[in-house]
């Protein structure tokens, strides 16, 4: 009991640890960036989707070094889905419209559709060969480029398309220099203020993301369960917790609500877009730095290649044709999406597959 206690005790100072530490090295970053004088639209396409996706790409670099590449593959793969099937989902399902920019929207969709094609035609014997990995990390470059020329021609106020779940938008969606933030003072104590937090956010981030692997392998150690089955479920819900709050608008209130908002480093308005981009990140990146950290080609669990690559690139899809075709989003997506993410729950707490 007394183990069990510990667990979910050392569980939620990792979730805290990893929520608190990301979104305190996004928002001091990003200052830093411009500090340095870096344009925002760079700022926009590189360092913000990349802070987004820190807790998941903390935690599989950690977990790929202790060679525990269930957890690490988990941590890409489960946080994808849980992305796209709960966070977005809900995003696209709210009263308020969701508005992306048409191009951009379908652009990254068929990206994320790339890199499961990537995964699954790439792994041979359970395993990541090198040339898929190298093919994800060609994918990461592209998604780098697109971001950063979407953000410049938002910047520059250049006409977009932009769609919307309650049909044609009328304004369009905010690109990141419009109201995102604003910036301090420039100065020196500013700035080691700023240079503090980015490391004390690293820091964090690395404390809670050891502290949900250990509490991964406890569970899977207690219950006699795969370690993917935890990565899959508690880890990369836990993940998507703050990123539900955003959606929702905190809708109970809280001191977290204070925090998120005093370090916002994406314009609200921008969320569906980021989250999309997480899920990208998840796969061009966690995956391939989770392999040059194992230094072997990377085990892929027979779950993951049944379960999570088939759902992420089912979920693609559903978010890609109707933009494409119709050029609008529907509520509908955001219901299929939820649902997709209820069977694949289902699927891996009732019919787990065995781990790497």
């Amino acid at each position: 009991m007394f183990v069990i206690l510990l667990a979910l005790c050392v569980y939620a100072l990792g979730l805290v640890c990893t929520a608190v530490g990301s979104r305190l090295a996004g928002r001091c970053t990003t200052w830093c960036c411009a500090l340095l004088g870096l344009p925002l639209w760079v700022v926009g396409g590189t360092v913000v989707p990349f802070c987004l996706a820190l807790p998941q790409l903390t935690l599989a670099f950690q977990a790929a070094g202790l060679s525990l590449t269930s957890i690490a593959v988990g941590a890409a793969l489960a946080g994808a889905v849980t992305n796209l099937g709960l966070a977005l989902a809900v995003c696209l399902l709210r009263p308020q419209p969701a508005v992306v920019h048409r191009g951009e929207f379908t652009r990254k969709c068929a990206l994320l559709l790339a890199a499961c094609a990537a995964v699954t035609l790439f792994v041979r014997g359970g395993k990541l060969s090198y040339t898929g990995t190298g093919i994800l990390m060609a994918l990461f470059v592209a998604f780098v480029l697109q971001s950063i020329v979407y953000q410049y021609n938002a910047a520059r106020s250049e006409e977009q398309e932009p769609i919307s779940t309650d049909g044609a938008a009328d304004t369009p969606a905010e690109g990141y220099t419009a109201g995102t933030m604003s910036f301090p003072a420039m100065g020196v104590f500013n700035s080691l203020k700023n240079l503090s937090g980015v490391v004390l956010g690293m820091v964090l981030l690395g404390i809670g993301a050891q502290a949900l692997v250990y509490s991964a392998i406890t569970f899977a150690n207690m219950t006699g369960t795969i370690q993917a089955l935890w990565a899959s479920t508690l880890v990369s819900f836990g993940f998507c917790l703050p990123l539900l709050a955003d959606v929702l608008d905190h809708p109970l209130g809280s001191v977290w609500k204070k925090f998120a908002l005093q370090c916002r480093f994406f314009p609200a308005d921008t969320l569906p877009m980021q989250l999309l981009n997480s899920a990208i990140l998840n796969l061009t990146l966690a995956l391939p730095v989770s392999g040059l950290m194992y230094r072997e080609r990377l085990p892929i669990a027979d779950q993951y290649r049944s379960y999570d690559i088939p759902l992420c690139a089912a979920m693609a899809l559903v978010l890609l044709l109707p933009p494409l075709l119709r050029k609008r989003l529907y509520r509908w997506q955001g219901a299929v999406c939820l649902v997709l993410y209820g069977f694949y729950l289902a699927a891996v707490l009732l019919a787990p597959r065995a781990g790497a």
